[in-house]
């Protein structure tokens, strides 16, 4: 029978062998930080500007508004002090518990030992006592313009984030806990996680969010039967089978965005927005864009639109027949396809009957949260950077989107893989989060300097193939979805795009929640709802929303009956692939998942 003793012994043992492990793995992770590769400094983080701003504007507020800042000082004094007192009362009484905690609840700090224990109870309230009284100094900076402010406080609220005592091995019971309970095991685990993913990253750290072996695109994701019917160097054409006797006439034709893979909309049956598409009774084309490499360098939006946008459409008229078709932009695509329109208006081309905008900004004069990095510190920084490169890595694009969202993104997945020593979740949305895209270096400053830095499409400045192209120009029937929480593309932003357009039909939509959940949003679930209007897309967006009409659930049934209208009649269903236009490879073809990137022979 064992003893207390050698059981003692033995997790003595255990806990050697794990802190040899952790020697061990520590060189491993010497070993994999030398690989990194220098990159351009700007691309690390805001200049020196932003803070020296931020420093010269909270002096001003003293110089001219002193009573202000002594009564936040002051508040903040007394609030820590009474924090002081209460703990050390509860201590005097000889009760190991924390004084009561009437802050409110944050997910971060669902241990309950965050309320319960005196020393993680101070921690918690402190911080929180502290994020407040900075949060609170840099939002009555009245003396920034506004701009600067909105970084200033995007960033000062990354740092605050931080800083959180959940993000330190010493003050997170969650893996202290778990370290004590595993005799350090958990912490080797998390070494482990951590090295692997900078060997996987060339040096940099990219916590893995999804377990990496449980999907693979065209066997557990991106499902929908089909074929590719067309490739170029710049995408595969993927045209459905259908699921119906009779389709609408009108075939639709989806662009998805290229800073990412286009299975987001055919994740698995039960959300897939092709597969619904389908089953409604439409003859469908998706385009996979290729993943480009340096070769790609010199690829310009002109390149996307002539032979991406045009090419695509001249196809699908060609496999189908039809005269006209129906197209869908997602994000960039959308941008790019309001471009592509206000081109063929321009060359009295009526190629495309009726558009659709899904969360997709063309005017950029309030960009949202996105706007902190769209100033010239970063976007030089890129500038020089794909010079160099002859692409944006997807590495700095996912890096920075996460850091939009750094609790959800970074922090919280970063506590549970390195501190706990958690496998990633076997989470399909995440597994696609981390399977970016890169930019060719010339599209990617066109979009940044002209698009977004200059507004140059709602400005009528943009030229498409050497003419200026403006928003009144685009003029076919439209519907635009947006989301109300969207941090890539504000609802706002994309309202006011919206309502420059030349078009005298306009459908504006307004999903509950963001950039991802708000469309990937199947009905029967109930889970999000949408706002639509019959009045005009007029007037400010706020105004707008007050006097639209909410409805609960997915708002696909009711695009899908605009579009049915704006499809013709029913005809027989199309099979992809014939003599002429053969099956070159099965859905979702090679370019979704070619690494790196294949180009057509």
């Amino acid at each position: 029978m064992a003893t207390e003793s050698d059981d003692s012994g033995i997790r003595q043992e255990r806990l050697n062998a794990n802190l040899a492990r952790m020697e061990e793995l520590s060189k491993r992770l010497a070993s994999a930080l030398g690989q990194r590769r220098l990159h351009d400094a700007a691309l690390n983080g805001p200049s020196t500007d932003v803070y020296m701003k931020a420093a010269a504007a909270y002096f001003a507020e003293m110089m001219q508004n002193p009573a202000r800042v002594l009564e936040h000082q002051i508040s903040y004094w007394g609030k820590t002090l009474k924090h002081y007192v209460e703990a050390q009362q509860v201590l005097a009484k000889g009760e190991f518990r924390a004084p009561e905690d009437p802050g409110p609840k944050d997910r971060r700090f669902s241990n309950p030992l965050w309320d319960s224990h005196p020393y993680f109870n101070f921690l918690k309230q402190q911080y929180l006592l502290n994020a407040e009284a900075v949060s609170t100094a840099v939002g009555d900076m009245e003396s920034l313009p506004p701009e600067d402010k909105r970084r200033v406080e995007y960033f000062t609220r990354q740092i605050v984030d931080m800083f959180s005592p959940t993000n330190f091995l010493g003050t997170n019971p969650d893996a202290l806990e778990r370290a004590v309970a595993t005799d350090g095991e958990s912490l080797v685990q998390g070494l482990e996680n951590l090295v692997r993913d900078i060997e996987a990253n060339n040096g940099e750290v990219v916590v893995t969010l999804a377990d990496r072996e449980a999907f693979r695109v065209g066997a557990n994701l991106a499902t929908t039967p089909g074929a590719v019917v067309y490739r170029n160097r710049m995408f595969e054409l993927i045209q459905y089978t259908p699921t119906t006797e009779k389709v609408h006439k009108t075939p639709l034709l989806i662009f998805p965005p290229w800073i990412n893979k286009f299975y987001i909309m055919d994740l698995k049956p039960a959300n897939s927005l092709i597969k619904w598409i389908v089953d409604q009774g439409f003859t469908l084309f998706v385009v996979s864009w290729v993943n480009p490499d340096s070769s790609y360098a010199d690829v310009g939006l002109d390149d996307y639109i002539r032979d991406g946008y045009l090419r695509a459409m001249a196809e699908v008229r060609r496999i189908t027949g039809e005269e006209q078709v129906n197209a869908v932009g997602y994000c960039i695509a959308g941008t790019t396809l309001g471009l592509t329109l206000a081109h063929l208006h321009k060359a009295g081309d009526k190629t495309v009957k009726t558009a659709t905008f899904f969360t997709t900004m063309t005017d950029f004069s309030e960009p949202g949260e996105v706007g902190v990095f769209l100033t010239d510190d970063f976007v030089d920084g890129i500038e020089r950077q794909t010079a160099q490169d002859g692409i944006l890595s997807r590495l700095y694009m996912a890096r920075t989107f996460s850091f939009l969202r750094s609790n959800d993104l970074i922090y919280s997945p970063a506590i549970k893989s390195y501190m706990l020593g958690e496998a990633p979740p076997a989470f399909d949305l995440l597994y696609w989060n981390g399977d970016g895209t890169n930019l060719p270096a010339k599209m990617a400053v066109e979009y940044l300097r002209g698009l977004c830095q200059r507004d140059g499409f709602a400005k009528g400045e943009f030229q498409v193939f050497g003419k200026p192209v403006s928003l009144k120009d685009v003029t076919v029937p439209l519907c635009a979805v947006a989301c109300e929480t969207d941090h890539i593309a504000q609802w706002r932003g994309s309202f006011n795009g919206v309502k420059q357009m030349g078009s005298k039909s306009k459908t504006f939509i307004l999903s509950e929640s963001g950039h991802i959940a708000g469309i990937i949003n199947p009905p029967g679930r109930d889970k999000y709802g949408h706002y639509v209007s019959s009045a005009p897309v007029t007037g400010t967006p706020e105004d707008w929303k007050a006097g639209a009409e909410f409805h609960k659930g997915s708002w696909w049934p009711r695009w899908g009956a605009w579009l049915a209208k704006a499809s013709g009649p029913m005809v027989a269903a199309r099979i992809p692939g014939d003599s002429v236009h053969p099956v070159l490879a099965p859905a979702p073809g090679v370019y979704v998942t070619a690494v790196p990137a294949l180009t057509a022979p």
